[in-house]
Protein backbone atom coordinates (compact mmCIF):
# COMPACT_ATOMS: atom_id res chain seq x y z
CA UNK A 1 0.00 0.00 0.00
CA UNK A 2 1.33 3.73 -0.93
CA UNK A 3 1.15 6.51 1.09
CA UNK A 4 0.83 9.78 -0.12
CA UNK A 5 1.72 13.44 1.17
CA UNK A 6 -0.95 15.26 -0.10
CA UNK A 7 -0.04 18.37 2.25
CA UNK A 8 1.53 20.29 -0.80
CA UNK A 9 -1.15 19.36 -2.92
CA UNK A 10 -2.56 22.04 -5.49
CA UNK A 11 -6.45 21.69 -5.94
CA UNK A 12 -8.72 22.83 -8.18
CA UNK A 13 -12.43 22.87 -8.54
CA UNK A 14 -14.31 21.36 -11.20
CA UNK A 15 -15.06 23.68 -14.00
CA UNK A 16 -19.05 23.33 -13.66
CA UNK A 17 -18.37 24.79 -9.62
CA UNK A 18 -20.27 27.76 -8.89
CA UNK A 19 -20.27 30.33 -5.58
CA UNK A 20 -23.83 28.99 -4.42
CA UNK A 21 -22.69 26.10 -2.79
CA UNK A 22 -23.74 23.22 -5.39
CA UNK A 23 -22.27 19.50 -5.16
CA UNK A 24 -18.08 20.15 -6.55
CA UNK A 25 -15.79 18.31 -6.35
CA UNK A 26 -11.64 19.00 -6.50
CA UNK A 27 -8.81 17.24 -7.65
CA UNK A 28 -5.43 17.41 -7.39
CA UNK A 29 -2.86 17.57 -10.02
CA UNK A 30 0.91 15.96 -9.82
CA UNK A 31 0.76 12.91 -7.79
CA UNK A 32 1.84 9.93 -10.12
CA UNK A 33 -0.15 7.16 -10.95
CA UNK A 34 -3.72 8.79 -8.92
CA UNK A 35 -5.63 11.19 -8.85
CA UNK A 36 -6.92 12.34 -5.62
CA UNK A 37 -10.60 13.38 -5.53
CA UNK A 38 -12.30 15.38 -2.70
CA UNK A 39 -15.49 17.29 -1.41
CA UNK A 40 -15.00 20.79 -2.03
CA UNK A 41 -17.10 22.16 0.30
CA UNK A 42 -15.16 19.95 2.92
CA UNK A 43 -11.39 21.17 2.30
CA UNK A 44 -10.32 19.09 5.43
CA UNK A 45 -12.45 16.26 4.63
CA UNK A 46 -11.36 12.54 2.93
CA UNK A 47 -9.49 12.15 0.21
CA UNK A 48 -10.13 9.27 -2.41
CA UNK A 49 -7.31 8.37 -4.47
CA UNK A 50 -8.47 7.11 -8.21
CA UNK A 51 -6.16 5.49 -10.50
CA UNK A 52 -5.15 7.25 -13.41
CA UNK A 53 -6.56 4.86 -15.38
CA UNK A 54 -10.01 4.78 -13.61
CA UNK A 55 -10.01 8.63 -13.57
CA UNK A 56 -9.81 8.68 -17.13
CA UNK A 57 -13.14 6.56 -18.11
CA UNK A 58 -14.37 8.29 -15.51
CA UNK A 59 -14.29 11.74 -17.03
CA UNK A 60 -14.89 10.44 -20.71
CA UNK A 61 -18.25 8.36 -19.47
CA UNK A 62 -19.43 11.50 -17.06
CA UNK A 63 -18.88 13.53 -20.65
CA UNK A 64 -20.71 11.02 -22.85
CA UNK A 65 -23.14 10.97 -20.47
CA UNK A 66 -23.85 15.33 -21.14
CA UNK A 67 -24.09 14.84 -24.21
Amino acid sequence: MHEYDLSNARWRKSSHSNGEGGNCVEVADGVPGVVPVRDSKVSGGAVLLMGSAAWTEFIGAVGAARL
